[in-house]
């Protein structure tokens, strides 16, 4: 794991959460766990990395304008917010996606941070090579982004006890955890993540 591992947190949004304009059902439910693996890793030194939609207030997107989804996380409203009882560090690096109104952008990989800098030219500085994947939601965000990460050549880690998906057809978020599987994706817990961190710590 070591210093070129990173924790990202994919879009655990008010608008996401229950009570938000696009709710994934019990989505809140899993800020206990991420807080945890938050503070594992931020207590040994390694990237916490948060990802956010950042939608213009016209895009097709939107159901209004074509798209799939109701209005959500538009920029700078209320809703786009981070969930208040995540406990980000002072120094979590923010990542926005979803400002082309001609782009779903569903993945991680096609955010920037708010300097600019491309998500992925980010990792390649830091040197980051391992990803540890949780947030919302899994069959869409999550599912996108480890999709995107193993094909750009980095190895991921998906912490099944800190997702949520939407299940717009049901069973699409198991089957999104096959798939990433399949590509080359690991599965784990916080039990397993922190095993790894104590056994690091002994040698």
């Amino acid at each position: 794991m070591a210093e070129k591992s990173a924790l990202l947190v994919v879009d655990m949004q008010i608008d996401f959460c229950p009570g938000g304009s696009l709710a994934v059902g019990e989505g809140d439910s899993i800020i206990p766990v991420i807080n945890r693996y938050i503070a594992l890793f931020s207590t040994n030194g390694l990237p916490v990395i948060a990802t956010r939609d950042w939608h213009p207030p016209v895009t097709r997107h939107f159901r209004e304008f074509g798209g799939l989804w109701p209005a959500h996380c538009v920029q700078g409203s209320a809703g786009s917010r981070f969930h208040p009882d995540i406990t980000f560090p002072g120094n979590v690096v923010v990542v926005s996606k979803g400002m082309d109104p001609d782009r779903d952008a569903y993945s991680s990989f096609q955010a920037n941070l708010e300097t600019g800098l491309p998500f992925q030219d980010y990792l390649k500085i830091r040197g980051i090579d391992a990803l540890y994947i949780c947030g919302l939601a899994t069959d869409y965000c999550v599912r996108n982004t480890s999709l995107d990460a193993l094909g750009a050549g980095f190895s991921v880690t998906v912490l099944r006890d800190a997702i949520k998906g939407v299940d717009l057809n049901v069973g699409d978020s198991a089957k999104a955890l096959v798939e990433i599987t399949k590509a080359g994706g690991l599965l784990a817990d916080l039990a397993g993540v922190e095993a790894i961190f104590t056994i690091e710590k002994g040698q």
